[in-house]
């Protein structure tokens, strides 16, 4: 009799560690995207718990979403970033060139213009 109340005892213990574990293990993503300081975070959270209603089919893909973004760096484009950043300064310095070429040329033109009045009007 003792042995059917222990293992009665028993089985509802191994449920709940079991209810409790996968609830526990749901939520992984959701404390990484919080750790995280994720922008997603309340849709990790939200997906995390359809997840249980999928057997945590999209689990691993809440896992990669939570882990892909990082408050420093963001979503990892650092390197794209300093690419685009340094294609703008040297499109900077093109426009500064090509502004200059532009006033050194509008003074010719006045000079031109000046000279061509002169010999129009000398002749």
């Amino acid at each position: 009799m003792f042995l059917d109340y222990f293992a009665l005892g028993l089985l509802v213990f191994v449920v709940l560690v079991l209810f409790y574990g996968i609830i526990a293990i749901h939520d992984i993503p959701y404390e990484i995207a919080k750790h995280r300081d994720h922008p997603h975070q309340d849709a990790i959270h939200v997906a995390g718990w359809v997840s249980l209603f999928t057997l945590h089919a999209i689990w691993p893909f809440l896992w990669i979403w939570a882990t892909l973004y990082r408050s420093e760096r963001g979503w990892g484009f650092i390197q794209r970033q300093e690419a685009l950043e340094r294609r703008e300064t040297v499109l900077e310095d093109r426009e500064t060139e090509l502004e200059r070429q532009v006033a050194e040329l509008r003074s010719e033109l006045a000079q031109l213009k000046a000279e061509f009045q002169r010999s129009q009007g000398g002749d």
